[in-house]
């Protein structure tokens, strides 16, 4: 299959293009039924000749491209009704009735705040002409109207509060939040990519809309992405300024499978300066070795890495509730664990040739002991729960 992105160097053209190139060169393996042989990027840069002979082969086009922050609003027609003229012209010519898709916007209904925007009647214009087209030569047409986009490689200080914000954040300069209960209904560029390739294949989203809301119907004239997410500017700024401050707190904060924490963490690390991308972290030496807190979660736990320096013995402690898994990823050492009560000792000789992970059981005093005379030994540890200073759950006692 020959693909065809107009507007490929903007955000979501650079998202598409990539996705295309890892199922072209076989590096995404989740689609085996779409096979993309050629992908023609057409930017702002390319000549009225290279879209004559991207159109000519094309068997699907996704016509991203567009003006939305012109100079003059005259542009806006230009930029969004006139290319699509241009687009669909071209295609004529070529006599090729490929599926066309079209990346129109919510502002397109000219509904509430909408109302009177002269790019949201640019997009209207280009729908129209696209259903147009549709109605004349029979090709597929797939209209998609964007509600607020975010993710990696979004301009910032463009038209994406959230790019905005991230970009901000991550390079420490301030953020402005005039009303925080605005809320948005944002798309994740990654959601968004997932829509665009079902419609590759054959299987978009369809919809009618009542007011903005699309409402999913099989013969609907409109397509859209199935996953947004809705969400307050002072939610957004909140979860930023966590995200911030992670490096010096070390908490992680609660990022659920698909929900929109664990994407917009994602887009704000997008966003880091090259300073910023290592940190340091708080080490507790003594004579003994080293102690380095990793990651801390609000419900799975902390991550720490332990050096012991050779013939060193610690832990001999335990606890009621909490456990723990030690994994030596360097080194040779012998981890012993006694039930309270018991005399029983069970041992573990482990090292960094043969990992595996052993549990620290609850009421069961513990220690670590490197066996080499010359090699620290190295060793990842996670706890159940993060150390409370407050309530620690842990009682000294020698194995």
């Amino acid at each position: 299959m020959n693909v065809l992105i107009t507007g490929a160097g903007g955000f979501v053209g650079r998202n598409l293009t990539e996705a295309l190139k890892n199922l072209r060169d076989g590096k995404d393996r989740t689609r085996p039924g779409l096979q993309i042989d050629e992908i023609d990027e057409y930017t702002r840069a390319s000549t009225p000749e290279e879209l004559e002979r991207a159109c000519a082969r094309a068997d699907f086009v996704f016509n991203l491209a567009g003006v939305n922050r012109p100079k003059e609003p005259g542009e806006f027609m230009e930029g969004n009704f006139g290319f699509a003229q241009t687009l669909l012209d071209t295609l004529r010519r070529q006599q090729n009735p490929c599926p066309v898709l079209l990346a129109s916007s919510v502002q397109a209904s000219l509904l509430g705040r909408y109302a009177g925007s002269a790019y949201g009647r640019s997009k209207l214009a280009g729908e129209e002409l696209f259903f147009r087209y549709g109605e004349e030569t029979g090709a597929q047409v797939l209209v998609y109207r964007f509600p607020n986009l975010f993710g990696k490689w979004c301009r910032p200080n463009y038209n994406s509060a959230v790019a905005t914000f991230c970009y901000n954040m991550a390079n420490g300069l301030p953020i402005r939040v005039d009303d925080p209960d605005t809320e948005l209904e944002l798309l994740y560029i990654d959601d968004l990519m997932e829509e665009l390739l079902d419609a590759l294949e054959g299987r978009p989203h369809r919809c009618r809309y009542a007011g903005l809301t699309p409402v999913p119907d099989e013969k609907g004239p409109y397509c859209y992405a199935p996953i947004t997410h809705k969400v307050t500017l002072g939610r957004i700024a909140a979860l930023l300024e966590r995200f911030r401050a992670q490096p010096e707190t070390l908490l992680m904060p609660e990022i659920p499978a698909g929900s929109f924490e664990k994407k917009l963490y994602a887009a704000y690390l997008s966003y880091l300066p090259r300073e910023k991308v290592a940190f340091p972290l708080k080490t507790h030496a003594d004579g003994r070795g080293s102690f380095t807190e990793l990651l801390k979660t609000e419900s799975c736990g902390q991550f720490s890495v332990n050096i012991s320096r050779p013939g060193v013995t610690k832990g001999q402690h335990w606890h009621q509730s909490k456990w723990e898994f030690f994994m030596v990823v360097s080194g040779r050492g012998l981890i012993r664990e006694r039930r309270i009560g018991s005399a029983e000792v069970l041992e573990f000789e482990v090292s960094g040739e043969k990992l595996q992970a052993v549990h620290m059981l609850p009421g069961y005093t513990h220690s670590l002991v490197n066996l080499s005379d010359t090699e620290n030994l190295v060793t990842l540890m996670w706890a159940s729960e993060p150390f409370d200073p407050a309530r620690p759950d842990t009682y000294a006692e020698e194995v």
